[in-house]
């Protein structure tokens, strides 16, 4: 009698094991979720240029995205973190690994240049590198990727990249800053004041010292165009991070 109560009580307690680990993995899985749907809600994309390639490729071995683009262009931490991995590589050129908080790492392949060290700490828009062609690379372009936990050889943890950055195909141009929600950008400031006629906010403003950012522009194009800094345009403007939206408008001198 006492071996039949031993055995049903052992019984009930791997029974509730098991549901607590298949609770504790149903909950893991819808916080990554979240975190997924979060994140894309605030990711930029690393660089301007055209979408020569996309995620799971070459029969399912290309882990990541590659942007074309010219030799030199900016490339952006798509999110704030730590540069856990900086160095040249016989395949990946020179290429930067940036873990971030919510325990994602993000890989910055091809560069022609390094700008970060490891240890290094960055915030989201920081240029860490420039695009180039280094490594095993036919043209100049940033292979991006991401992975869950940690970066490993056989890539096991990869995941899509267009599930934190947006959808965007083969032929597409995307620019370096920008975050999608849907159709639109995210704002970069709670000073953000929509376009209408009569903004008092343009009161005191000539045409000549602000900017009405336009649909694809990104603080780097419109830093060029304007020939002032990204900094100095985000202290005018009390900008916190690098993301921008149609309409806004940036004071630029």
């Amino acid at each position: 009698m006492r071996d039949y109560i031993k055995r049903f009580l052992i019984a009930i307690i791997m029974a509730l094991c098991v549901s607590l680990l298949f609770i504790g993995g149903k909950h893991s899985e819808a916080a990554g979720m979240l975190e997924t749907n979060e994140m894309k809600n605030r990711w930029i994309w690393p660089a301007d240029g055209v979408i020569s390639d996309t995620y799971g490729t070459r029969q399912g071995k290309h882990k990541g995205i590659d942007i074309a683009g010219k030799i030199d262009t900016p490339v952006l931490a798509v999110d704030g973190g730590e540069v856990v991995k900086a160095y040249y590589s016989n395949t990946y050129g020179n290429v930067v690994f940036v873990k971030h908080p919510n325990n994602l790492v993000t890989v910055y392949a091809h560069l022609n240049k390094r700008n970060v060290l490891p240890g290094q700490t960055i915030k989201q828009g920081e240029v860490i590198g420039k695009m180039g062609r280094t490594g095993v690379a036919t043209g100049t372009h940033l292979h991006f990727e991401a992975h869950q936990m940690e970066w490993r050889y056989d890539k096991r943890y990869a995941m899509d990249p267009e599930r934190l950055l947006g959808k965007a195909d083969v032929g597409e141009a995307v620019h370096g800053g920008i975050a999608n929600i849907g159709d639109n950008v995210l704002a970069a400031s709670s000073h953000f004041h929509p376009v209408v006629e009569g903004n008092p906010r343009l009161n005191n403003l000539s045409k000549d010292t602000i900017y009405i950012v336009k649909q694809g522009d990104s603080l780097y194009s419109i830093a060029k165009k304007q020939k002032i800094s990204i900094s100095r345009i985000k202290e005018l403007n009390h900008l916190a991070s690098d993301l921008i939206r149609p309409k806004q408008i940036l004071v630029v001198h």
